[in-house]
């Protein structure tokens, strides 16, 4: 109807142009919504607001001319200006019922839309350092970002989605340490395990891993490895310069061939996982990009040679800094340490430079929170590769906290206590915890109620949506059960039957799906979506407890039952994009 409404509208700005009341070079984006009070109509526009200025009249004066030019439609009953210059359009009543006959005949592909035009647009989340299993933190931007890509291809972008592997760098070499000390442990070695090491039963498991294939081959002596290496901290010092130090004793003792071997089988057994964990959580990805292939292919020091050119870099204690400062930042970055190494900046600049190279139109970052204040030195990395800085788009996902009754558990991966996405998934299910995850705006800060989440009642959310779609499948095998058919010609044919207040409401809430995962997808918004089920679910199941479908009147049966029918595949259609699935029996 919306799109009913706005070619109307074209129609009336052509109109007027031919007149010349309006310029005929005069751009025009005709926005038409859904009116939020019933007396201000079914639909309302804001566009002769927006054209006043430009075409030099008054708001409440242009609205008159528009609906004066507008072509007669048996669609619209009436049309009003009201306020200060919005139109308001009442629709004949009997067109309420040709969403019916719509959803009946799209079906999967009712709300679908084409608005996005083919973009390109590329969705990076969770990105996780492959330091260990992934948590139930690390499930809010799982869910968040697969939503997001999902409801954005819905609606005619081609979506491209990425997970970036921290493959390289310091947090992989304490991984490959403790890895190989725990293994030492296993060759029966007394160790001073540092606390600055990764820790949990995946560590042990990947080095256990390891003696099984090698022995005791990569075994050297404690005195070997502790032989004056600053102490640790628990011992009077630096916890960071003892790990450091013992990440170069690994490297010398073992040699660089098997130091790669530590380091890339405990790389490959915590990636497999995650792969694994997010395959079973609903999450699909196209790419999975290697950190490490940035240095590999020079694409690093490419990057740094272009910031170089381009008067950004400068060198200061012996380190070379990025001029962020000058592009918004806060502070200059250093991009190369004094030792020679790259920073995770610097590769973060040439994963953003390769982004770009690829052409995509839009680029979509997900974030953990606490990543905030690293927005605006990738802004200006962006902006200092020459490229424009809005084709960037940073969403932030607050992590979410997990209760088991009064108690907040504690989660941290480097002591090993914390909840895995996996145990939270065997603990409530796939799409329980899904569907709680996108409750919120994701920048919100979310507490997940385990107890809730598990229950069975109609204060459990996704378990209220899902009951919905059952409750529907079951007035079917009821059907079945008295032996009657469903005549879908005939329902169709008395859809004006549909006259109780509950019908009228459910039919006005199917005929928003459309701009709800419109706007859920445009907004990247996901809990628009779950919001608009919930409201979806609520009128059908006010009306099942207020009405009978299978009413002897085979008419008005047939009606009703092809009304619930169209919810039920709107319930099914959303459910699918938010990958959670629709049980028949609950």
């Amino acid at each position: 109807m919306k799109e009913k409404i706005e070619e109307l509208l074209r129609q009336a700005v052509a109109a007027l142009k031919a007149d010349g009341l309006i310029a005929r070079d005069l751009g025009v984006n005709i926005a038409v919504e859904r009116s939020r009070d019933a007396q201000h109509g079914d639909l309302a526009t804001n566009l002769a607001l927006t054209l006043a200025k430009p075409a030099g009249l008054n708001p409440r004066q242009l609205a008159e001319k528009l609906i004066a030019a507008l072509p007669e439609d048996p669609v619209v009953v009436k049309v009003e200006a009201a306020g200060p210059g919005f139109i308001n359009f009442f629709i004949n009543p009997n067109q309420q019922y040709e969403i019916v006959r719509k959803i009946h005949q799209e079906g999967p592909g009712f709300g679908l839309s084409a608005i996005g035009a083919g973009k390109k647009v590329q969705v990076e989340f969770v990105s996780a350092n492959p330091t260990g299993p992934l948590h139930v933190g690390h499930g809010r931007g799982a869910a968040y970002g697969s939503v997001v890509a999902d409801l954005l291809e819905a609606v005619g972008f081609e979506v491209h989605r990425e997970y970036y592997v921290n493959d390289a760098g310091r947090q992989m070499d304490i991984l490959a340490t403790s890895i190989w000390l725990r293994y030492l442990e296993e060759c029966g070695e007394v160790v001073h395990f540092p606390s600055n090491g990764y820790r949990g039963e995946y560590i042990r498991e990947c080095a256990w891993s390891i003696h099984k294939k090698v022995g005791e081959a990569y075994r050297r002596t404690a005195e070997q490895v502790f032989e004056q290496i600053p102490p640790d901290e628990m011992q009077g010092g630096d916890k960071e310069a003892h790990i450091d130090a013992l990440i170069v004793r690994a490297k010398n003792l073992l040699g660089p061939a098997i130091y790669q071997e530590v380091f890339q089988s405990g790389l490959d057994t915590i990636l497999d996982d995650i792969k694994e964990d997010l395959q079973e959580f609903g999450v699909e990805y196209q790419e999975w990009f290697s950190e490490r292939s940035l240095m590999d292919d020079g694409s690093v020091e490419k990057a740094l040679k272009l910031l170089r050119e381009g008067g950004h870099l400068y060198e200061k204690d012996g380190a070379l800094w990025f001029a962020s400062s000058r592009l918004g930042d806060e502070k200059d970055r250093v991009v190369v340490r004094e030792n020679g190494q790259f920073t995770y900046f610097a590769s973060d600049i040439a994963y953003h430079m390769n982004k770009l190279d690829r052409g995509f139109d839009q680029i979509i970052d997900i974030w953990g929170a606490d990543h905030h204040g690293y927005i605006p030195r990738v802004r200006a990395a962006i902006q200092a590769l020459g490229a424009d800085e809005a084709r960037l788009k940073v969403l932030l996902v607050q992590f979410a906290t997990l209760y088991r009754g009064e108690e907040k558990v504690q989660m941290s991966t480097r002591s090993g206590e914390f909840v895995t996405l996996r145990q939270l998934r065997n603990e409530v299910g796939r799409d329980a915890a899904r569907f709680f995850y996108l409750l919120r705006r994701s920048e919100q800060h979310m507490d997940f109620d385990l107890k809730l989440a598990t229950s069975r009642t109609n204060e459990n959310p996704v378990f209220y949506v899902q009951y919905a779609y059952a409750r529907v499948c079951s007035v079917f095998r009821q059907l079945d059960e008295k032996g009657w058919e469903r005549d879908l010609r005939l329902g169709m044919g008395h859809l004006a039957r549909l006259v109780e207040q509950h019908e009228i409401d459910l039919l006005a809430t199917l005929a928003r799906y459309p701009d709800a995962l419109e706007r859920a997808a445009l907004q990247h918004e996901p809990h628009q979506l779950i919001l608009y089920l919930r409201e979806l679910a609520n009128d059908f199941h006010t009306y099942y407890n207020a009405h009978q479908f299978l009413v002897e009147d085979a008419p008005l049966r047939n009606a009703r039952l092809n009304l619930i029918d169209a919810a039920r595949q709107v319930l099914a259609n959303g459910l699918s994009l938010l990958s959670i699935t629709t049980p028949e029996v609950m």
